[in-house]
């Protein structure tokens, strides 16, 4: 018997002429887990419906838990390969029963079991159903203390026929679903160090965008804890992709001059409007499409329909807002699914939450924009933060240990 992993995706597989893009590109991303799961010798293959990891003799934990953050799957298993005769797959069902009865505390008179087939492969000669029949019936021979149920079971044992081998495995684990990782282009995330703006990040990524995040900041009067904090951020994000760009630009002129020659409710909305010119200029220079922040829709100074409407006017590219509909609970436990909430709590502020003005504006017309930046050096100002752009590349499993560090004082 072999060890290897059956990778199941989704809509892709509803994809017409240029399916078989998504799939190679899947594939390649999967090779890419193996490889950052330290797995040698492993091979990825890909198969009409499936892509298949064979794996050496070992531990296939470490590989599929990698395979979970893979965009574009859907589900995996962790199973034996064995050759497409009954005997053989029969054998194989029997040890996996072995193996599992082995490693529970309760006994085997308390365990109720079913079997699944699925006959891809129409050269066997049993159908699905009746395959699942016979395996049912050598188990109980093997082990007739077990009961069958097909709702109420604590174990199920599968088995899928394909391409002359069969496969049994016992777990089917889910996968993020969506598409691969850079199948739909690369966006620009505005990637602050709160809680929202990492979830519309992976929002994106499973919908196949490639990111690369800007970050907004304004040293010396933001820390470089801060800043530490939003690159711990985007390698969380890298380790559900690949290893990516953050670009890093400093406001701090642009702050100062807004508190000395802009009125004070409209600094926020103002702000925002020079990071949405200076981002679409970074997404033009390394050909992005579109750019992405973790605004939803609220009362708070920016993220009323107003000041979306205000602020968006200075930029003709598209700007999603993948939180527009969702509530703060959700986006927070999102937050704690895809590993970022721990970081994005860590109390180091970003240039926004430092400059917030005491009564902003929440509901700004575009007109008050304009009056208030009649007399700002608006492309001087854009072409200064633009060249001092610091760029980092960060890359999963990285850290810059700054939350195993953070002591609360």
């Amino acid at each position: 018997m072999a060890h290897v992993i059956l990778v199941r995706y989704g809509e892709i597989a509803l994809k017409g002429k240029n399916r078989h893009e998504f799939e190679d590109l899947l594939r390649d991303r999967i090779r890419s887990a193996v490889q950052e799961a330290a797995s040698p010798g492993a091979r990825v293959e890909k198969a009409y419906g499936r892509i298949f990891v064979h794996l050496p003799v070992g531990d296939p934990g470490p590989v599929a838990a990698r395979l979970q953050r893979v965009f574009g799957v859907v589900s995996l298993s962790p199973a034996q390969s064995v050759p497409a005769t009954l005997e053989d797959v029969t054998t194989a069902a029997v040890a996996a029963m072995e193996h599992t009865l082995a490693g529970r505390s309760i006994e085997p008179a308390s365990v109720a079991f079913r079997v699944t087939a699925n006959r891809a492969d129409k050269q066997f000669p049993l159908a699905s159903m009746d395959l699942a029949m016979q395996l049912g019936g050598a188990l109980l021979d093997r082990f007739p203390q077990l009961k069958v149920s097909l709702k109420a079971f604590d174990v199920e044992v599968s088995v899928e026929i394909r391409d002359g081998r069969g496969y049994v495995f016992l777990e089917t684990l889910p996968g993020p679903g969506g598409l691969p990782y850079g199948a739909s282009g690369r966006g620009c995330l505005l990637l602050s160090g709160g809680i929202d703006s990492p979830v519309a990040g992976w929002m994106v990524m499973k919908r196949g965008v490639k990111l690369e995040p800007i970050h907004f900041h304004s040293f010396p009067f933001t820390s470089e804890r801060a800043r530490d904090k939003v690159l711990d951020l985007a390698r969380v994000l890298a380790g559900w992709g690949a290893p990516m760009k953050v670009h890093l630009v400093s406001l701090t002129e642009i702050q100062k001059t807004l508190r000395q020659h802009c009125p004070e409710p409209l600094h926020i909305t103002v702000l925002r409007r020079f990071m949405l010119r200076i981002a679409e200029r970074l997404a033009r220079s390394i050909h992005g499409l579109a750019l992405i922040t973790g605004e939803s829709i609220g009362q708070v100074a920016s993220q009323t329909l107003e000041s979306a409407l205000t602020i968006n006017e200075v930029t003709n590219y598209p700007v999603f807002r993948p939180l527009a509909g969702m509530d703060k609970s959700q986006v927070m436990d999102l937050a704690r699914q895809i590993g970022t909430y721990d970081l994005s709590i860590l109390p180091y502020d970003d240039c926004c939450t430092l400059f917030v003005p005491r009564n902003p504006r929440t509901r700004p017309k575009p007109e008050e924009a304009h009056a208030a930046e009649q007399h700002l050096d608006v492309e001087g100002l854009i072409e200064r933060a633009l060249a001092g752009v610091e760029t980092v590349v960060v890359k999963p499993g990285e850290s810059s240990g700054l939350l195993g560090g953070y002591t609360g004082l």
